[in-house]
């Protein structure tokens, strides 16, 4: 098996150790009613967005998410959420060090060894959910899940879910596809963004993402016969038809779109395999992007 087979098969466990680091007292995670900015990198910013979007959407205050090369420095927050796997990653830790003194951060991180842990006022330590896969799985969805765990979710039922995901069979028709365009409203886009990066990441394929709305507009036209659209969620707004008319196979799941998200994980490390390729190291990619000073 792979390094990201076996990370994909711990996450039930790495969920609810996760909900359990969350409730402790001294976590750092916002309160309500705080404006809050949360802030990642690659994969951590679509978590980022997925967690933003809930928070604000239950009325705990207004939440804003970014890449964190592209963090509006004028704007004023009351505390800075910054999600790093690493702990390395360049971008996470200039902007760290430049809002010091402004607000405090709380960092979530798989490495204690590192300099976020000096970066930030509170660290959520998630070293259980480390990865030596270069694509992540466990540790963004373990993130995910302290963080909802900190708005009050209980994270049983998501585990519970997400062993659904992680047995049932995967059918031939999504392992062929020649194209994968990933839909989600609300919160779910934020995983349907992710989840388009897993397969480019892994298999090298042709993915994309859109909120739900938004794929009549114009996206749709590339629907046809041997594509797949994978919807997070349920079908609320009737896009079956219109892509069932194109050709195209329609797929949703009734589970939480973060336990769905796990089918996509083991789609992508399933299609690079039958590709031929190295799921756990992709094509250009390294665990962590450190930038060399500018001018050096």
């Amino acid at each position: 098996m792979s390094f990201i087979g076996e990370e994909i098969a711990r996450q039930p466990a790495a969920w609810l150790k996760a909900a359990a680091v969350a409730a402790a007292p001294d976590s750092g995670l916002p309160e309500p009613g705080e404006r809050v900015a949360v802030v990642g990198c690659g994969t951590s910013w679509f978590m980022a967005e997925a967690y933003a979007v809930l928070r604000e959407s239950r009325g705990l205050g207004e939440t804003d998410y970014f890449a964190a090369s592209e963090f509006p420095h004028e704007r004023a927050y009351d505390r800075l959420v910054a999600i790093s796997r690493s702990g390395t990653t360049t971008e996470v830790l200039e902007l760290l060090d430049r809002r010091r003194g402004r607000y405090p951060a709380v960092a979530l991180t798989a490495d204690l060894t590192t300099p976020i842990v000096d970066a930030a006022e509170h660290i959520l330590d998630l070293s259980f959910a480390d990865e030596k896969s270069v694509v992540q799985t466990l540790f963004a969805t373990t993130a995910l899940t302290a963080l909802r765990a900190g708005l009050g979710e209980d994270a049983e039922p998501l585990a519970e879910q997400v062993r659904t995901a992680l047995d049932a069979p995967l059918p031939e028709e999504w392992l062929a596809a020649e194209q994968i365009s990933f839909l989600g409203r609300g919160w779910a886009h934020g995983i349907a963004r992710e989840a388009a990066l897993k397969m480019r990441e892994a298999t090298q394929g042709w993915t994309e993402a859109y909120p739900s709305m938004e794929y009549r507009h114009g996206p749709i036209a590339i629907a046809a016969p041997g594509r797949l659209v994978w919807h997070f969620g349920p079908d609320a707004d009737g896009l079956r038809p219109d892509v069932a008319a194109t050709g195209a196979l329609f797929v949703d799941h009734p589970e939480d779109p973060q336990a769905d998200l796990v089918r996509v994980q083991r789609l992508a490390e399933a299609t690079a395999v039958r590709k031929g390729l190295d799921p756990d190291r992709p094509r250009a990619l390294t665990r962590s992007v450190i930038l060399e000073p500018a001018g050096s």
